[in-house]
């Protein structure tokens, strides 16, 4: 999925404007202009169209870790991801939501793609690591879809 297709996503499954969409962005440090939030999500084929960075999202996650679950103060900032990957946005979605592996399950069964705790378990292994798999578009579509049936009871 493109960064963008993510950022359409979230901003549905969360119903806020644009304007609150950048200002996650805000929670996480990162001024950005409402401006530029609208612009990455219009149609690729539209003349104000704008490619959403990396950077972009990752502080749009990190920013809705801090909306969902509070900003610990007391803690140094974490360094937000340079380079993003479906396993990173699925890490912090699921942070975000505090979901258990439970729930991730039920939450791609609602959207039709049934996973083991296995399969569900090498998603979230390091990178490095033996049984690590990437999680493809479509597992990050699908859980996205799921998420916001679960959330707003209705799909994208």
């Amino acid at each position: 999925m493109t960064n963008n297709d993510v950022l359409r996503s979230l901003r549905y499954l969360l119903n806020i404007s644009d304007a609150r969409l950048a200002s996650l962005c805000e929670l996480a440090d990162y001024p950005v202009a409402p401006s530029l939030i609208s612009a990455c999500l219009l149609p690729e084929d539209d003349a104000g169209y704008q490619s959403c960075n990396d950077v972009l999202l990752a502080h749009v996650l990190e920013g809705l870790v801090f909306y969902k679950r509070g900003k610990d103060e007391s803690r140094p900032p974490m360094p937000v991801a340079k380079r993003l990957s479906n396993n990173i946005v699925l890490k912090k979605l699921r942070v975000a939501f505090e979901l258990r592996d439970d729930d991730i399950q039920a939450i791609l069964q609602l959207a039709d793609l049934p996973m083991t705790k296995a399969e569900l378990g090498a998603l979230f292994r390091a990178p490095g690591h033996k049984h690590y798999r990437e999680c493809g578009d479509q597992i990050l579509r699908n859980f996205l879809r799921g998420l916001t049936l679960r959330e707003r009871g209705c799909a994208a």
